[in-house]
């Protein structure tokens, strides 16, 4: 057993930040595994392993600075024997093979890629980017037209490693874009095609055929980090870049941003608990961790686009007393939130002369006591809301989910709103139009009943075609009721008065009901609601419609 220490290899910078450990005292590695991560200012890195063994020592600490040759930890190995990729010393050369090789190195700095650029089209390639494997387009920064110069970024690649910039191998318009954001690239893969006017001379033959001497081992290089000359052009260090729209710096390691890519997480809205603000893969749990602890209605909100209303300390202006929702109350208020959000409201108003039908109605109290039923103006209602339904189809459908289609239905079932002390439930009366006044004055009896009793069953507050809530009872002149999708459409009912009306010679004292109707304008517009209403209208002033 020996205990060796690894270095920092040749990093194609003079020093980076450590900015995240991804081993600990203890570990067991292999050669290549990753240690830590490096951050400079063109680049984030992973450094691999020379050695393998049992990590007994970490030699560094997050935020330190270090360079090319650094230790960073002491591994014990199995044996002494040095790592095939420990730096050694170049084999001995003569001093007119070493300047024989120093010329060729200047002539290979001074022609880009090694290759000729004449007047003309040329056809832009990926260089070496340190991988064989292929590489994600994130960004294409530039567009057909623009006029690019030698060493200007064509497009940013980012590998489970590094993010890396692309520069132009060469000065000219770019003509064509050959790959788009989302694709995947190898070294050699075509980038583009620019218009190029100027022309590179060719390298001399000094610089093609270099001799033949055995280059001295190269050192470890970091996973995703070049291998090129330091003096070669496609060797320019990649630059870390925030993939966020949002124009704040965002600091954040490959692995980190495709973690927060793989789960929709936006990094400009997590905060960072790393040096200088960088966002480490806590920071993204913690982030997940606070959404999912956020109340359902905050998370409704921030879905819709609309901002949430600030939490408020009412307290401090004097007594209070807080009271849950009911699991009624929750699902009354979420299902008029969906509706109010997604529904084009229109509301008509109207009033109907109901002093016939009044009296019409009290005519028929005591037979009604004899049948130990109680008959009510709603009965008429949904009498003459079943013929409106049936006559104007559009108010009994419903938009199809993709809105696509309309789905006309050939049943009418209407539901009426009934206040009770638990909330506002909806009980439907099905085939309304099927039955008479007496049959239907029971049902509403018997159902509303059930509902101020918590009796209801839920398929008997399913299925309605339209909705009446009637606020009769509690006064008004009139509201707007919320259309309760699928449903394209709701009458609101208020309070009845005895009110004057021109009768052609004189003003008659008449009782008038308020009526309002809403309804989906992407199904209904105004002619069909106007429509819809002169008929209610119509059939509740003169009930011997209603048996036509």
């Amino acid at each position: 057993m020996a205990k060796q220490q690894v270095i920092v290899p040749d990093i194609g910078a003079d020093a980076a930040e450590v900015i995240e450990w991804m081993v600990r005292v203890g570990d067991e590695i292999a050669v290549d595994d990753s240690l830590l991560v490096l951050e400079s200012d063109k680049a984030s890195m992973e450094v691999p392993s020379t050695l393998a063994g049992t990590v007994v020592e970490l030699l560094v600490n997050i935020g330190d600075s270090l360079s090319e040759g650094a230790a960073i930890v002491l591994v014990e190995t199995a044996d002494a024997i040095e790592p095939a990729q420990v730096r050694e010393e170049p084999p001995e050369t003569n001093q007119a093979e070493a300047d024989g090789q120093s010329e060729a190195q200047e002539a290979l700095a001074e022609a880009p890629n090694n290759q000729p650029v004449s007047a003309g089209k040329h056809s832009v390639l990926v260089p070496d980017i340190g991988t064989d494997d292929a590489v994600e387009v994130i960004e294409l920064s530039v567009s057909v037209g623009d006029e690019v110069e030698e060493g200007d970024t064509l497009l940013v690649l980012e590998s489970d490693k590094a993010s890396m910039e692309i520069p132009s191998d060469a000065s000219g318009r770019v003509l064509e874009i050959a790959v788009a954001v989302g694709a995947s690239l190898k070294q050699g893969d075509l980038i583009g095609v620019l218009e190029v006017a100027g022309r590179v001379d060719t390298p001399p033959a000094t610089a093609q055929e270099p001799k033949q001497e055995a280059p001295p081992p190269a050192p470890a290089v970091p996973k995703a980090v070049s291998e090129q000359p330091k003096t070669a052009p496609v060797a320019k260090a990649p630059v870390a870049r925030a993939t966020a729209s949002s124009s704040e710096v965002v600091y954040a390691g490959p692995a980190v941003r495709k973690l927060a890519r793989e789960f929709s997480i936006p990094l400009e809205q997590v905060s960072g608990s790393g040096p200088r603000g960088r966002i480490l893969k806590e920071d993204l749990h913690t982030f997940v961790q606070q959404r999912l602890s956020k109340p359902e209605a905050a998370t409704v909100s921030v879905g819709t686009g609309i901002p949430a209303v600030p939490a408020v300390d009412f307290s401090q202006f004097g007594p209070v007393r807080e009271e849950a929702l009911s699991k009624i109350g929750k699902v009354t208020a979420a299902n008029m939130q969906r509706s109010w959000l997604n529904v084009p409201h229109v509301t008509q108003y109207d009033d109907a002369d109901v002093t016939d039908l009044e009296a019409f109605r009290a005519s028929l109290k005591d037979e009604a006591a004899r049948k130990g039923t109680k008959l009510t103006p709603l009965p008429f209602l949904l009498k003459a809301c079943a013929v409106g339904l049936k006559d104007n189809p559009k108010f009994n459908s419903s938009l199809s989910a993709d809105g696509e289609s309309i789905i006309y239905k050939e049943y009418v079932h209407i539901g009426f709103a009934v206040d009770t002390p638990a909330g506002l439930l909806v009980p439907v009366i099905r085939d309304v139009d099927k039955k008479g006044l007496w049959e239907l004055a029971e049902e509403v009896l018997e159902l509303a009943a059930l509902a101020r009793d918590k009796k209801l069953k839920p398929a008997q507050m399913q299925g309605a075609c339209f909705t009446i809530s009637s606020l009769g009872a509690l006064g008004g002149k009139g509201f707007t009721p919320i259309v309760n999708a699928p449903e394209v459409g709701i009458l609101g009912v208020s309070k009845s008065s005895i009110q004057p009306v021109w009768d052609g010679s004189s003003f008659v004292p008449r009782t008038m009901l308020p009526l309002s109707v809403s309804y989906d304008h992407r199904v209904i517009n105004g002619a069909d609601g106007g429509r819809f209403m002169n008929q209610v209208v119509a059939l509740l002033s003169d009930i011997r419609r209603l048996t036509l």
